[in-house]
């Protein structure tokens, strides 16, 4: 399991990238060597291999922000001027068919604030995205989320988002839309609750590599789809604070 924190940072607007405020990786694991992948922009194409490092997005906003004229765009198109709409993005690079567990932990990373919606991108030429999905409103947020990237022969073609229904909700959760387990924000500890409302994504692959090798660790997740990375990292980063608290 990898796992990343993030940073903030300002990105400059280019033709392939949205200006927007930007939410960049720091890995917790020295650069890969076997990494052939040098494309480090979500918003340019990108052939790889097992072992290689891939880098997407995921992009905060309103749904209707990432519409133009009622057809759903990349956020890289800048007919979506995501950055007059306080949009922000975050940007991973995971190694390839591993199963990674992918955190945004920031202070001022409010995904509710933003619009409350998140899509998952990368890619220039087929622009893939995937659906928006709601991670909060006024209300209540969504913590953890199961994506899903499909490639083809090396090349992304889909990215999707997979929900394995509201069985293991803890009491604390409710059921959102018969498939989501959410939290109502005053029970966040950013809002003197106790439970840790950090955004998790755990990420899997699908499809061929350009090797035609197969990406096998969806596959893996659907399989063992009752347990949670996200929920073993919470508990695990609750069972340091307490050890920590000790000294």
């Amino acid at each position: 399991m990898i796992i990343y924190n993030m940073l903030r940072h300002n990105m400059a607007a280019t033709p392939t990238m949205v200006a927007v405020t930007v939410v960049v990786t720091t890995m917790i694991m020295a650069a890969n060597a076997a990494d052939s992948n040098d494309v480090f922009s979500p918003c340019s194409d990108a052939k790889i291999e097992k072992s290689d490092g891939f880098t997407f997005g995921l992009a905060f906003s309103s749904k209707e922000s990432f519409f133009f004229d009622h057809v759903q765009l990349s956020p890289c198109d800048s007919r979506l001027a995501l950055f007059s709409k306080m949009a922000q993005l975050a940007v991973f690079r995971p190694k390839v068919d591993e199963i990674s567990l992918l955190t945004i932990n920031s202070s001022t990373f409010n995904p509710g604030m933003s619009g409350g919606y998140m899509v998952a991108f990368a890619g220039r030429k087929y622009a893939a995205r995937s659906f928006p999905v709601m991670v909060a409103d006024n209300g209540i947020i969504v913590t953890s989320f199961t994506l899903v990237l499909e490639f083809q022969q090396g090349i992304l073609q889909n990215l999707y988002w997979k929900s394995f229904g509201c069985d293991k909700c803890s009491k604390d959760f409710v059921c959102l839309n018969g498939k989501d387990c959410a939290v109502h924000n005053s029970k966040c500890r950013s809002n003197g609750g106790h439970i840790d409302c950090n955004l998790g994504v755990q990420l899997t692959f699908s499809g061929t590599d350009k090797n035609l090798e197969t990406l096998n660790s969806w596959y893996e997740v659907s399989n063992l789809r009752q347990y949670s990375l996200y929920g073993l990292y919470s508990n695990l980063r609750h069972s340091i604070d307490q050890f920590s608290g000790q000294f």
